[in-house]
């Protein structure tokens, strides 16, 4: 609209806020003003605010679907030994440690056993386990990445995963509702 019903600026400056960006195009108020007293400027901003319901209703379907895709979604929690899971979720977490280590440089990983590992972090790790290498989780969430309802999709996702694990682990519900206030 700046360029169609004004045309070129009046003066260029420097961006008051990054030196490196491209000139600042200013216009004199008075030139601002009359464009916008203009029928041209009534038609260009009716036209606008159309675009813009329309984006907003796009927007508005694409998180439905989205919502609605992760609702339907199967949350199963295959049930294993206790003994089984202490042993997967520290292999897990020894896992992902040793990963860390690639990002970055001054980290050594510091490999645990199930007979070390103090029972609050071994729940902690059990429920992260669960939830991470079990389910569709982190799949689900990159299906997601930057689309619309992302944000409230992966809060949902996330209830959703923490209520089945507890549900199929009773003794991690309380991890499991402390993770989920925690974010």
């Amino acid at each position: 609209m700046v360029r169609d019903l004004l045309g070129e600026p009046d003066a260029q400056g420097r961006s008051p806020f990054y030196g490196a960006a491209a000139p600042t195009r200013m216009f004199s108020i008075g030139r601002v003003e009359s464009a916008e007293g203009t029928v041209e400027f009534a038609l260009a901003l009716a036209t606008a605010a159309r675009r813009s319901a329309a984006a907003r209703e796009a927007a508005t379907r694409r998180r439905r679907a989205v919502l609605d895709r992760i609702a339907a979604e199967p949350v199963e929690v295959p049930r294993l030994s206790r003994g089984e899971l202490a042993e997967e979720a520290v292999r897990h977490r020894n896992r992902r440690d040793r990963e860390r280590a690639w990002d970055r440089p001054g980290h050594i990983p510091d490999p645990a056993v199930v007979a070390t590992v103090d029972p609050a972090t071994l729940t902690r790790w059990q429920v992260d386990y669960l939830r991470h290498r079990l389910t569709r989780y982190d799949a689900l969430l990159d299906g997601l990445y930057g689309g619309a309802g992302r944000t409230e999709a992966a809060q949902l996702l996330r209830a959703r995963l923490h209520d089945a694990i507890a549900r199929a682990y009773p003794e991690l519900a309380a991890e499991c509702r402390r993770q989920l206030t925690g974010r």
